[in-house]
């Protein structure tokens, strides 16, 4: 870390503080060379995550975009707003710690059904006919029978 007024490329940390909103850490440093005092924060990178569509294009990541339809499957579900939260934490973690910078839209799909199929089984269901654009009642049929399978 350079010094802002001398240039000077030692310093020592003084200070260091949880920001209030607990996204970065506020640090005091002392230049060694000029002796003067300044302030950095550090902050955790995010990386941009692009979605791969079905029609190819790309668009960010969208983290409210991933919730509501999840909210459309579990209407009228027992299943909290922390549930649906909690289920897009992991899906964000995951991304992240795989340093993924392009994911498709069906990769996303299987990441919620894995965990909603944990959370609620009829949310389960509705989420993978919209996501697997089921044409039929078979198509229900053989899903279920799955998810049963698999119990």
């Amino acid at each position: 870390m350079k010094c802002p007024y001398c240039n000077g490329e030692e310093s020592k940390v003084v200070d260091s503080r949880s920001t209030e909103d607990n996204v970065a850490i506020r640090r005091r440093r002392e230049c060694l060379n000029c002796n003067r005092r300044y302030t950095t924060y550090e902050k955790v990178e995010d990386i941009s995550i692009f979605v791969i569509k079905r029609d190819l294009t790309r668009e960010l990541f969208n983290r409210d975009k991933v919730i509501n339809g999840i909210m459309r499957a579990c209407e009228k579900r027992p299943v909290t707003r922390c549930q649906i939260e909690g289920i897009v934490d992991s899906l964000e973690k995951t991304l992240n710690n795989n340093m993924t910078t392009e994911i498709s839209s069906e990769g996303i799909g299987e990441m919620i059904l894995d965990k909603l199929k944990n959370v609620d089984e009829v949310a389960y269901v509705r989420f993978a006919s919209v996501y697997r654009k089921f044409d039929d009642i078979n198509s229900f049929m053989e899903e279920i029978k799955r998810l049963i399978k698999e119990k």
